[in-house]
Order: C-alpha cells, then structure tokens, then sequence
C-alpha cells in the first residue's frame, strides 16, 4: 500500500519530532562543543555557561507571585530550554509544576496546553501527549504546533495512518519546518527514503527564527544519509551544521560517528568524549563506549557504558519512560536480560511504534526465545521501514530458527542499506553472512519512493 503526504509548497525528517516541537517553540539553542577536536574537554560545570541570558534569570521573575499566566508560560518555555542545554531531567517535575500553575488560572491556556503535550512527549508519555494535544487543538484549531504534537504521539503509538492524517493537515495549514521534518519522518518509516530526503531538504529551505532552526534539520539530514551509507553526503550535512551553528553538539555527534564508521578512532573519541562532557545524553555514551570497545579498551568502554546506565537511571526518575531505550541497551550488552524483556514488552504495550517491536525483537532473541522474536520482528517491518539494524535483527533470528535463504537475504539487505550501521553488529553480520556463505561487501542502495505531490493533492 502507498502511504502519501501532500505538500502545497515546493519549499520543505526530524529522527524525533518531538524535539523539533520544543526547537520551533523556543527558538534557542542547545550546547555546542568547540570545533577542535584536539582541545581538552571542558569541566562537569562547563553546561552552565550555555544557559541563555532569559533561563538564568527565569526565577528572578516570580511568576509564582502575581498569577501572571504569560510569565508562567515563558517560565515553562525557559526551563524547557534549560533541558535542551544541558540535558538535565530534573527541571521536568519544574515544567509540570509551572504549567499546571498557569492551567489552574486558565483552563484554555494554548500554549500551556501545548507544552504539556511536549512535556509528555519527551517523557515518552505517549497517551497524555495525545490527550494534550487535543485539549490544545480544540483551544486553537488553528494553531499547527498542537498538531505535531497530536502526530508525534500517534507515530511513536504505532497509529501510523492516524499519524499521517494529522501531518497532512499540519503541513496544509502550516507548510513549514516542523510540518516538512514530520512529513519526513512518516515517509522514512514507510521505506520512502527519497521522499524523505526531500521533504527533510524543504524544511532546511524553509529555516525558523534561530540558528538553531536551521541547524538541526542538517543534522538530522545527515542522519537520513548516514542510515544509508551514505558517509560523504552526511559527513557534508554536519559540517554544513556547524556552519550555521558552530561548535553545535549534535553535529559533533555526527561528524564523530561519520569517523568512527571510518576507522578514524582517534577523532571519533576525542569528538565523543567532548559531546558527552558537555552533554551526556546515554547515545553519545553508548556510541564512545562502542567505540572504546572496537579499539580493544574494554576498562574506558564499561565506564561509559556505566554512565549511559546512570543517565537513563536519572531519567526514570524524573518521570521519564526509557523501557524502549534500556531494554535495547541492556540487550545489546547482555545486562539483566529478563528485566531488558519486561521493559521491551512495557514498551511495545505503552508505545506499539515498529521500533519498539523491533526492541522486543531483539530482546527476545538475546533471550533465546527465536520464535516469539520472529513475530515480534515481523511487526518490526510492518511498514517496509528500511532500517539495517531492523534487518541485521531479523536476519539473525532467522538465523537461530535455521531460516537460512531468509537470514542470508536479511543480513545481506542490512550491510546493502548501511555497511557501517554498528560498530558492534557489523562484524557479527558479516562473519555470519559468510559463515551462510553470502557476499558481505554489498554496495548501499536507496529503495523505495513515495510520491512527492504540490498544491494540496491526494
């Protein structure tokens, strides 16, 4: 079945649309790392000195004082941007508190509405974040954000065809970049890399009002490319981020990974370590431990690995949902598996994406339980999704259950689409490709195409 999205402009992928809701909103910025690679990391308290001006003074305005909604709301505003900065989970109980203050003065508050479903999106609470954005939506029917807002939480639900609906009339009433990145993302997840190329290059084209703006769709461009294979195009994309922002942390990020698929470890670790320094999200902590663990440190790649731990620790306790995120982990390092398989199972009933079914795949396998994995796996690529980790995870499965063709047709599809998608997996996928007597030395290709249509077409 053709999935389709209509734009009416021919100006216009977001990894997670949720992040660019609060990047539109706020129009700030997050962390950035200076350029040089070589440069000593900066200190534990160095996030401090990327707080905006309006964040360290938020609590010189007393909002808490006068029932000032509009100051309430740009109190919930900054704080979110105080987690942009520096990743702390602990001002999310602050932004829930402010914002239920500002509801509790003005039950129709669309902007305080509309933050609570981003508040519940980045908690991974997935049934208020659809629940808020309705709220909002009936406020201000008329106003796209509560839409992306609406969206994000059918996709990450699994509610695809609902999901697509809500961007379409997001991008036909607002056709900018956040309705261009959602377009994007929804075209990816149904195996529409080109069209997803487009739509996420439309919505650089069509910027916002801060450099930001413009910076992350190059990042997450780059990603789409560095998913493929497509190392150079990516490699482009990020520094071209830098360019508009310098020093930006999701573009070292990248251009770290683009070095680590390269072999260029040096770079990718001095890259890593400076992003996590700044901002230890558990992904940049599990990418340097993959890379510390690639070069034969296992003592450096259990201490990140450690921190990656704790970070989604801190994040449980803040209220936020990481059981897709930790059982992928946990499997991936063989820690805990049966804790790893009830969250995995929490999260494909919470969240019932292809992701979360491809976690549940993954986890299932490492637990020995082949066939159940199968199934899981099978719902995984449900919508065509042309992810090579989705394919290196069935392919192994099918491997287990003695599916030999399958496993074979599988994992050479997974190092077709991105030869450097793991810097752990790829070698296993190799070497068992080879034990099945296939070609593990594909060349990446681009398949799949969903048409990219103007002027508000079916």
């Amino acid at each position: 079945m053709t999935t389709r999205i209509t734009t009416n402009h021919a100006v216009a992928r977001f990894a997670r649309a949720v992040v660019l809701t609060g990047l539109v909103v706020s129009g700030c910025a997050v962390p950035s790392v200076g350029d040089d690679p070589t440069r000593a990391p900066p200190s534990a308290a160095a996030p401090a000195t990327y707080v905006s001006n309006g964040v360290s003074q938020i609590d010189s305005r007393a909002p808490w004082q006068r029932d000032d909604v509009k100051a309430l709301d740009g109190l919930a505003a900054d704080y979110l941007q105080k987690i942009r900065n520096n990743g702390d989970p602990a001002y999310y109980p602050k932004i829930e508190a402010v914002l239920t203050k500002a509801l509790s003065i003005d039950a129709n508050d669309g902007d305080a509405l509309t933050m609570m479903g981003m508040l519940s999106l980045s908690r991974h609470q997935f049934q208020d974040a659809l629940a808020w954005g309705e709220r909002a939506h009936e406020v201000n029917p008329y106003a796209s954000t509560s839409l992306g807002v609406i969206g994000d939480a059918q996709i990450e639900m699994g509610r695809y065809s609902d999901a697509i609906a809500t961007f379409q009339k997001m991008v036909d009433l607002r056709p900018d970049l956040s309705s261009y990145a959602r377009v994007s993302y929804a075209r990816e997840l149904h195996g529409d890399v080109p069209g997803a190329i487009d739509a996420m290059q439309m919505a650089i084209v069509a910027g916002g009002p801060a450099m930001e703006n413009v910076a992350y769709p190059e990042v997450i461009l780059g990603n789409v490319f560095f998913d493929n294979g497509r190392l150079d195009e990516a490699n482009a994309a990020y520094t071209q981020a830098l360019a508009v922002f310098p020093n930006y942390v999701p573009a070292q990020g990248g251009l770290a990974r683009v070095q680590a698929a390269k072999g260029n470890f040096d770079d990718a670790i001095k890259r890593y370590q400076r992003v996590v320094d700044v901002y230890p999200a558990p992904e940049y902590a599990i990418a340097l431990g993959d890379s510390y663990t690639v070069i034969g440190n296992p003592k450096k790649a259990t201490e990140a690995y450690d921190l990656a731990a704790a970070e989604q620790k801190l994040y449980q306790a803040n209220g936020i949902d990481v059981d897709a995120e930790l059982a992928m982990f946990q499997a991936d390092q063989r820690r805990d598996l049966p804790a790893a398989l009830d969250a995995a199972r929490r999260a494909v009933r919470d969240r019932g994406s292809v992701v979360s079914s491809d976690t549940l795949a993954w986890t299932l396998y490492q637990n020995g339980e082949y066939a159940e994995a199968l199934k899981a796996s099978d719902q995984a690529h449900r919508l065509g999704t042309r992810y090579a980790i989705f394919y290196f995870h069935s392919g192994m499965i099918k491997y287990r259950l003695g599916l030999l063709d399958a496993a074979r047709a599988d994992l050479t599809e997974a190092l077709s689409i991105n030869p450097y998608f793991s810097l752990i997996h790829v070698p296993e996928a190799k070497s068992t490709l080879a034990a099945l007597g296939g070609s593990s030395s594909a060349n990446p290709v681009v398949t799949g195409h969903l048409s990219l249509t103007h002027g508000g077409a079916p």
